[in-house]
């Protein structure tokens, strides 16, 4: 009996993508090559991330919970070997996993999940920093990208490809949107053919901020949000409930308190072209996308690869202060000799590389439609993201929705299970924890009966910053740091308007239970105990 051949698997990652960004979850923001994969395949309507970039960059990667790989919090060593700010030894990749089922495997883009590496000029060696891995000592065969988080589009710091520092030449049109579709490009050409399959794990940094695109795209939606974020936001609300997306029982969560009436706003055109550049970010990342899936027709492999899409966390609400801690992910000056104007009180046009400014919590809420809250926060503003799958061998339906809550670490066991492979107990001389996803493999392939979805078994399990919560069918409890529990039913009520925690105090409880005891079995500290550690050893 003639072997199943084994998919290629390409894994695309926004940053900072909202779930209503694309046209295909709701958005006005022209997006032909992320809709063309949704109509080939599916899309999931409650796939969860971690909230913030480096947590679900590590469960995404690890098919666990972040505090289990090392990155319960950011990418600082706070001492505590659950905030160790970098993937451990007691966990494995996903390109470890695919490699050891004969896969090559290679990474574009932004890793974010080995420590803190400074500036080029500060770091020295990249590969033989202790406890600092780059993806070459985690499995991937090649790697072109940034190795922290946030950065410059035009001059990104800590751009290195297989193990060397890249500087970018002042004479160089460098955007690193272009560079990660060019780079992805240029390993699929190499990982095609010979008979072995391939990872490709495209990390992009769109559309996290600054506001960095190419002014012709800038151009193209100029002017498209005069009308308001309040009307946004109906819009892609409306398009949402027409698709599916979105039941209409549940009310648009309303603008969000710190945002204030369009009508009051006095620049209208200074907020207009701020989302204008974050909508060009986006196509830009389409664009991308676009490239790599065609590079990938061009090899003949179209149908048997699995493309995947999806982001690391909701919107992001940051204002960019004029100065501290923004530079550390930025030159303060142009490759060409001028002064970056950094923070979001500059007024000046965004889009440049003399500029470093965000779009600001108002278009973070209509990003985030019909959620509330943003990135950081554990109610659906924040970990809700937008996932679409194709693979046209083995995915029979076409356009179709999937409604079943999945998360992040499901993404490893399904890529797995697809690749024939086994997750190990041990690697070298150290226990693994055992994954703690499930596999999507099922739902990729159709109903389990006709009529009903997959369904999960496990819960569903946060923490961030002592925001944290508990999702078990379709009871969501959720703690927004430092306030109380609250308790949602999310088949009627997912933009999470009201706490029915009183009335359902017996399920409260129930799950206040399970969170507590999987903080236990994981090792997550409590949020006030993690602060005073922090304070303690400076």
């Amino acid at each position: 009996m003639k072997e199943e051949k084994r998919p290629n698997i390409i894994l695309f990652l926004a940053d900072d993508m909202g779930f209503s960004d694309i046209g295909c979850y709701g958005s006005e923001i022209p997006t032909p090559s992320i809709d063309r994969m949704a109509a080939c395949g599916l899309r999931y309507t409650q796939m969860y991330s971690n909230a913030r970039c480096c947590p679900s960059r590590a469960s995404l990667l690890t098919g666990l919970y972040p505090h289990q790989a090392g990155v319960g919090h950011m990418t600082g060593n706070i001492g505590i070997p659950e905030y160790q700010g970098y993937l451990n030894e007691n966990c494995l990749t996903l390109a470890e996993g695919l490699k050891n089922c004969g896969y090559r495997t290679g990474m574009v883009g932004k890793w974010h999940v080995g420590g803190e590496y400074g500036h080029r000029e500060e770091a020295g060696s990249i590969a033989g920093q202790e406890g600092y891995p780059t993806p070459l000592q985690r499995g991937f065969d090649r790697f072109y990208g940034t190795l922290e988080g946030a950065g410059n589009y035009y001059n990104p710091v800590t751009l290195t490809e297989d193990g060397k520092w890249l500087s970018v030449k002042p004479s160089e049109d460098f955007y690193y949107t272009e560079k990660i579709a060019e780079k992805s490009c240029e390993y699929i050409r190499q990982f095609s053919g010979g008979g072995n399959p391939y990872f490709l794990y495209v990390a992009f940094n769109a559309p996290h901020w600054p506001l960095h695109a190419r002014e012709k795209d800038i151009r193209e939606r100029e002017g498209s949000y005069l009308c308001g974020w309040d009307e946004i936001r109906r819009q892609r609300y409306r398009r949402q409930v027409e698709m599916g997306l979105v039941r209409d029982i549940w009310d648009m969560s309303p603008r969000d308190a710190e945002s204030p009436d369009w009508d009051s706003m006095e620049e209208k055109d200074w907020e207009d072209i701020k989302m204008a550049v974050y909508a060009a970010q986006v196509m830009e990342m389409d664009r991308a996308v676009g490239q790599i899936m065609e590079a990938v027709q061009d090899t003949g492999e179209e149908e048997d690869t699995v493309f995947l899409f999806l982001s690391d966390n909701g919107a992001c609400a940051e204002e960019l202060p004029p100065d501290g801690w923004v530079m550390n992910f930025a030159e303060g000056m142009t490759l060409d000799g001028r002064t970056v104007a950094v923070g979001n009180q500059t007024r000046k046009r965004p889009g440049g590389e003399d500029t470093y400014i965000s779009y600001g919590l108002p278009w973070a809420n209509v990003s985030n439609t019909p959620f509330r809250l943003f990135k950081h926060w554990i109610h659906e503003g924040g970990i809700a993201s937008p996932f679409v799958v194709q693979w046209k061998k083995g995915i029979r339906e076409k356009g179709v929705l999937r409604h079943t809550p999945v998360h992040f670490i499901d993404i490893f066991p399904t890529l797995l299970e697809l690749a024939g492979g086994r997750y190990p107990d041990k690697k070298g001389d150290k226990t693994l924890i055992p994954l703690q996803g499930e596999s999507l493999a099922v739902s990729f392939a159709g109903n389990v009966e006709e009529g009903r979805e997959w369904e999960r078994e496990r819960p569903i399990y946060w923490e961030h910053e002592g925001n944290c919560g508990v999702r078990l069918g379709k009871y969501k409890l959720v703690r927004k740091y430092p306030g109380p529990f609250e308790l949602y039913d999310m088949d009627r009520d997912r933009t999470e308007l009201h706490d029915i925690a009183a009335e359902e105090k017996e399920t409260a409880d129930r799950l206040k239970g399970l969170f507590y005891d999987w903080m236990q079995n994981t090792k997550v500290r409590d949020w006030d105990e993690v602060l005073a550690w922090m304070k303690q050893n400076g």
